[in-house]
């Protein structure tokens, strides 16, 4: 029997394995079987590699999403892949894996689908209205994903900072950016030593500034980046990359939601684009608004 495969930390806790054969019925897909490939935050370089050789070498097996193994899945078994596309490279990370013809090709669907969400809530031209900054903890895939993206933008914000708690993982979104041709100004990589340091990065903001919580802290793991004692700017967008979870992030913007006059979002649509898209790689499908809202629309008592 055919399937398509989700690899991630606990799949089997998430929405799409409800909604995913709601989906394949109605895309008409060749199977209505999502399996879930769960592995430890500390997977070893071996795991991966063995995954990505067994989804290789199965015939019944079509592709998959990956989530939270973006990078490290890249790092690990890139060489493995016959294609990867400009933004895998570029990136260092595969949300995408797929099949054509016999050849395993892998795609970093991540900067299209951050630029979809943000539409959906942000302004064409917020940044150059408003001198709104953005400011977006985690420099993983989705935190690198969605600085791609702000690079991109007419209205580029005068200051995107990007904070990590990981050197490592700073340098890696640096040498990405410098791959890119990003202006080395455009873009300030801080290590987040503490709470507090981020609560002051949170605290010079200006109103309408955007906010993002890309750390997976929330999801994968329990916490947030902020303090507790954090305010948000006036007017700011505050986006919650996770949707399911302890969600303590979005928690914390709740409670200055009436008070600061925030924007909130929480990660349900950066799911459906997320999945879509990379439906639509393994599947060869062509996807549009209209299409992409029915499928939403058919998820929407697993919201």
């Amino acid at each position: 029997m055919t399937h398509m495969g989700f690899v991630g930390v606990s799949t089997a806790e998430s929405s799409i394995m409800r909604i995913f054969p709601r989906w394949a019925e109605i895309l008409n897909l060749p199977t209505r079987t999502l399996i879930g490939h769960d592995l430890p935050l500390d997977a070893t370089v071996e795991n991966y590699r063995t995954l990505v050789e067994q989804i290789r070498d199965d015939p019944h097996h079509l592709g998959a999403l990956v989530t939270t193994h973006k990078m490290a899945l890249f790092e690990a078994a890139h060489d493995l892949f016959d294609e990867l596309d400009t933004f895998s490279t570029l990136c260092g990370e595969i949300s995408s894996i797929s099949k054509r013809d016999g050849a395993l090709l892998g795609h970093a669907k991540d900067p299209i689908t951050a630029g979809l969400a943000l539409s959906e809530f942000l302004p064409a031209n917020h940044f150059d209205s408003t001198g709104a900054h953005a400011l977006i903890m985690g420099a993983g895939g989705a935190g690198t994903a969605l600085s791609w993206h702000l690079s991109e933008r007419d209205d580029r914000p005068d200051s995107i900072t990007v904070t990590d708690t990981s050197t490592f993982r700073l340098e890696h979104l640096r040498d990405v950016h410098a791959r890119r041709g990003t202006p080395p100004e455009a873009i300030r990589y801080l290590l987040a030593s503490d709470q507090d340091a981020t609560r002051a990065l949170l605290t010079a903001l200006p109103a309408s500034s955007l906010v993002v919580n890309a750390s997976g802290l929330g999801k994968d793991r329990p916490g947030s980046p902020l303090p507790d004692s954090a305010v948000f700017p006036h007017n700011a967008y505050v986006w919650e990359f996770n949707y399911r979870g302890s969600l303590e992030f979005l928690a914390q913007a709740r409670r200055q939601e009436g008070s600061a006059e925030l924007v909130i979002v929480d990660g349900w649509r950066y799911f459906i684009h997320g999945w879509t898209q990379v439906i639509a790689e393994v599947f060869s499908l062509e996807m549009n608004e209209q299409l992409v809202k029915r499928l939403a629309d058919a998820a929407l008592n697993d919201r």
